[in-house]
């Protein structure tokens, strides 16, 4: 069992920044897989960016160039720096892993407003 817990959502003015964390505790050393998924109102849940334990990185496209998803493995946690944002990225966040299966975290909102 593999416990992810997200943090760092909330407001933010379009054009600035934010920094999502997700913490994984349990079962972690079989984690070959990362990612943040986000859900806007009405829509599907849709990948935004993942990261393997080799370090390799992909990015939806709408987010490529302003977000980047890193690693920290001494503190066991994910992150999303979340850079010029606009309003089309005001969703609930999610973060997963998969480590012989599949988990999620509880999702954390991100609101861009004026």
């Amino acid at each position: 069992q593999v416990q992810l817990v997200e943090s760092g959502g909330g407001f933010v003015q379009p054009g600035g920044s934010l920094r999502l964390s997700c913490a994984a505790s349990g079962s972690i050393f079989n984690i070959n897989y990362q990612a943040w998924y986000r859900q806007a109102p009405g829509k599907q849940r849709e990948l935004v960016a993942s990261i393997t334990t080799g370090g390799t990185t992909n990015y939806a496209e709408d987010v490529k160039g302003r977000f980047t998803i890193s690693r920290d493995n001494a503190r066991n946690t994910v992150y999303l720096q979340m850079n010029s944002v606009n309003t089309e990225d005001t969703a609930v966040y999610y973060c997963y892993c998969f480590s012989r299966g599949a988990y999620w975290g509880q999702g954390t909102q991100v609101t861009v407003s004026s």
